[in-house]
């Protein structure tokens, strides 16, 4: 199994694995309710949309199927021609798909229509593989981390860079936002995990520290506590809360409305 996602409504799971299929599973029984084929190479992402009806699945294989969940039907395909996938997610209102992996030069993510598979936008930046990405809750940045070490925000109405956030020391596996959306964390496999202010761009703290690698990071649903999964085949939770109150940044533990704009997007316009 390469990868997992849970539903909206917490009633199902989607896998992905190294035969090509696409599971789904009952999170109350543990048992696969449907097996979706298609793919001919290992399935790296999934992901649902806004309202369970559709999976995403990307795969080395060269493309990504949207499947109705009911029927479990491919209703799209998308090649992504030289693009080596590694992630592949809806936008939250899942009428945009961004792909990231790699590609020639520096053209490691793309963005698709998620109705008519046609190509939107090439964003270029990166100088390594593409390994993971987040939508922010208002749709308004999307974010990339990379086997260059760095994370980059874009603005999604004009496609073009806002930030790198740099401060890695080897490849940015996977990245998660807060619940309220101020706050990011990355897992890397310089052995740490980060965390981010949404706002300037800048790091909250010292990394977190760990044994080895790590591979994931994940918010709880309250925002308080951080995840990470590390290669020493152990997982480990942080205290959000204490962290970013040592840091003096309190501020980010409550909502931000959705008007709110990163200050370093502001600054990017003047």
């Amino acid at each position: 199994m390469k990868s997992i996602a849970l539903s909206v409504d917490g009633k199902k799971v989607v896998s992905g694995s190294n035969d090509g299929a696409v599971r789904l599973w009952n999170m109350e029984t543990g048992k696969v309710l449907a097996k979706w084929t298609g793919h001919t190479e290992r399935v790296f992402s999934v992901c649902w949309n806004r309202n369970d009806e559709q999976v995403l699945s990307g795969s080395t294989d060269g493309t990504a199927r949207v499947w109705d969940v009911e029927t479990g039907n491919t209703i799209l395909e998308i090649n992504t021609g030289p693009l080596y996938m590694y992630t592949a997610t809806f936008s939250p209102d899942s009428t945009l798909i961004a792909i990231g992996g790699d590609r020639s030069e520096d053209e490691r993510i793309g963005i698709w229509d998620a109705n008519t598979g046609k190509l939107v936008a090439i964003l270029k930046g990166h100088t390594n593989s593409v390994s993971c990405l987040a939508w922010t809750a208002d749709g308004r940045t999307l974010i990339s981390g990379s086997y260059d070490y760095t994370i980059r925000t874009w603005n999604t109405s004009t496609w073009q860079q806002l930030a790198v956030l740099a401060g890695h020391s080897n490849a940015v596996y996977d990245i998660a936002i807060s619940p309220n959306g101020r706050i990011l964390a990355s897992a890397s496999w310089d052995k740490t995990a980060r965390l981010w202010n949404l706002e300037n761009g800048q790091p909250i703290g010292p990394p977190l520290q760990h044994p080895r690698d790590v591979y994931c990071v994940s918010f709880s649903t309250d925002g308080t506590l951080l995840g990470t999964s590390c290669d020493d085949i152990n997982a480990y939770t942080w205290d959000i809360s204490a962290i970013i109150k040592e840091a003096g940044l309190i501020e980010l533990l409550v909502s931000c409305s959705f008007l709110c704009l990163p200050v370093y997007q502001l600054n990017s316009r003047s």
